[in-house]
């Protein structure tokens, strides 16, 4: 009965959610007005410091705060307004560096309807730019399933849904022109508006550039006429999924995947476009984007830290299958009408099936109610690693998780997050120097991660197996907006046109992620834990707790955080 209340708890969070809420914060917090001031992310994975930060509110402002930093040849960083980037993207490099958000910059410039053509401010959030969209009678094709990033926080990481279809899934694709700002000689005044239309070279270069070429001012997307989609999720046997997993986004428009691999089950998703006439007006409002009640929120990490630190394995599979179940009885947030969830397929327009955030847009209640990850409470705190496979490899790959699960099904309860499974999606090869390099699946998986430093989460080797198989067996691309620091390491050497890329990198602004001073990988004691380092002796793990640095058990190149019991 002991392992019951925990259980519960956890699942609480699902079934008790509110329609008030207290949006996170802004990212960027200043002592004295816009100066001395930190950054982190909305979950609180980092905190950097800068000297100031500014929020232009025009293109000529942005020119303004562009070319002051470059003048007195400071670093600058983009910030915008919820900062959902795991990496440090938005560091500017120390106490003497200058942030640049675009909170402020979150209009809509122009749509011509007839051309299906829309500009919009790099600060506008995705949210806004689907209803206005709607509003006209179109549609972006493609987004990520989170409605709250901004434009162009989204296109610097490389953002997307899941398709092999047409363009595919990545909103970059539907970037048909965009205008950016960049440091110039003095000659210049220091920041000049490059304007880059459909047929220019370095387009390629600034749709996906992680925030390292300048600050983006405007994008011109490229819609279609408003649409309908049909949404069934069906769960079967994992057993072919190796077979299926090259095939199942060739079949469906919209189809992605969902892995339980500890239950050896999948969830696949059916998504379809359908005549605009076909019945029906759903909505997604996911589960996990929901408000949830402050106190439910603390109880339930409160419970998962008990099965973390005192657990069984049994209990935190027994918490981890409540939580499926009831994100799947539930329909995972898909209602029929905006309300009430009464059978697939679920349809509905484009703007209210392809993606949601509702714990963004309720309004302020003095915190009773939050984002599951609010920073502001003792809450949720996962980490999300995040790579793609090339389709032609993704089978293999498969085959092997499926091998390291097969030798013990419960850890995979833990070491990996099985509460909300193993995300696939599926997108195409890109023009974009940053882009994929073919047609891929999109793997997401979310990880426990304690609120100490340096403390391992339960068969931490696991996941760091799965992550080491990717990238270095099966040549996976790091998410650009994901990951820790070691999955970026040699990352840039994968991406064929990174020559190209870098040609147009012409400033001092530079980023960890490309490794282009030295390495990203950070050696010191409990590196790997960390996710900062690949272990290669036994303090880089927690040996005053067991872990050691151990070959992987199905990838034996892969150098792992193990639990050695006997130590």
């Amino acid at each position: 009965m002991e392992s019951c209340l925990p259980v519960a708890l956890l699942a609480l969070g699902i079934l008790l959610q509110l329609a008030g809420c207290s949006p996170p914060p802004d990212p960027v917090v200043c002592t004295h007005g816009t100066s001395n001031c930190t950054i982190t992310n909305t979950v609180g994975f980092f905190l950097c410091p800068a000297a100031n930060v500014t929020y232009p509110r025009t293109e000529q402002e942005l020119v303004a705060a562009v070319a002051a930093v470059a003048a007195a040849k400071r670093k600058v960083k983009v910030t915008t307004s919820h900062a959902h980037s795991i990496p440090k993207l938005a560091c500017p490099g120390g106490r003497d560096g200058t942030l640049i958000s675009t909170a402020r910059l979150n209009r809509t410039v122009h749509i011509d309807a007839d051309k299906r053509l829309m500009t919009v401010e790099s600060g506008m959030l995705l949210r806004d730019l689907m209803e206005a969209a709607a509003a006209e009678g179109l549609s972006l094709a493609h987004s990520p399933y989170w409605h709250s990033l901004t434009i162009g926080g989204l296109l610097a990481t490389g953002a997307h849904g899941s398709s092999l279809w047409g363009k595919g899934s990545a909103v970059h694709e539907y970037v048909v022109g965009l205008r950016i700002v960049t440091p110039a000689p003095a000659s210049q005044g220091f920041a000049v508006v490059r304007e880059l239309g459909a047929n220019h070279p370095d387009l390629d270069a600034a749709k996906v550039s992680i925030g390292v070429l300048g600050v983006i001012s405007h994008v011109i997307l490229a819609l279609q006429p408003l649409f309908k989609r049909s949404v069934t999720f069906m769960k079967r046997d994992d057993s072919d999924l190796a077979d299926r997993v090259a095939t199942w986004g060739r079949l469906h428009e919209f189809g992605d995947m969902l892995w339980l691999p500890q239950q050896g089950k999948v969830v696949y998703r059916q998504d379809d476009r359908v005549d605009v006439s076909t019945p029906g007006d759903g909505l997604n409002d996911n589960l996990i984007f929901r408000a949830t009640p402050t106190q439910v929120i603390i109880a339930a990490r409160s419970a998962e830290e008990r099965l973390q630190e005192n657990g069984t394995d049994t209990a935190r599979c027994a918490a981890a299958l409540l939580q499926a179940d009831t994100m799947e009885r539930q329909a995972y947030g898909f209602t029929n009408d905006g309300v009430s969830f009464t059978g697939y397929p679920v349809v509905g327009y484009q703007h209210r099936i392809q993606a949601s955030g509702t714990c963004i847009d309720s309004p302020e209640d003095s915190l009773r109610s939050a984002c599951a990850w609010d920073p502001r409470i003792p809450g949720a705190r996962a980490d999300n690693s995040g790579f793609s496979v090339a389709l032609s490899k993704a089978p293999a790959f498969i085959a092997d998780m499926q091998r390291l699960r097969d030798l013990n099904p419960d850890v995979f309860c833990v070491g990996i997050d099985s509460r909300t499974g193993m995300s696939m999606r599926y997108i195409k090869a890109s023009s974009a120097y940053l882009g994929k390099q073919e047609d891929s699946i999109a793997i997401d998986i979310n990880y426990y991660r304690s609120n100490i430093d340096g403390t391992p989460r339960a068969h931490t080797d696991v996941g760091d197996e799965i992550e080491q198989m990717a990238l270095w067996k099966y040549g996976a691309l790091p998410h650009w907006g994901k990951n820790h620091d070691i999955t970026f390491d040699g990352a840039i050497s994968k991406y064929s046109k990174a020559h190209e890329f870098l040609a147009v990198k012409d400033s001092e602004w530079s980023d960890q992620v490309l490794g282009i001073n030295g390495s990203p990988n950070v050696i010191k004691e409990h590196c790997a834990i960390e996710g900062l380092c690949v272990c290669s002796e036994d303090s880089h793990c927690a040996p005053e707790q067991g872990y050691l640095c151990r070959p992987g058990k199905v990838y034996t190149k892969a150098r792992v955080c193990s639990l050695v019991k006997d130590y």
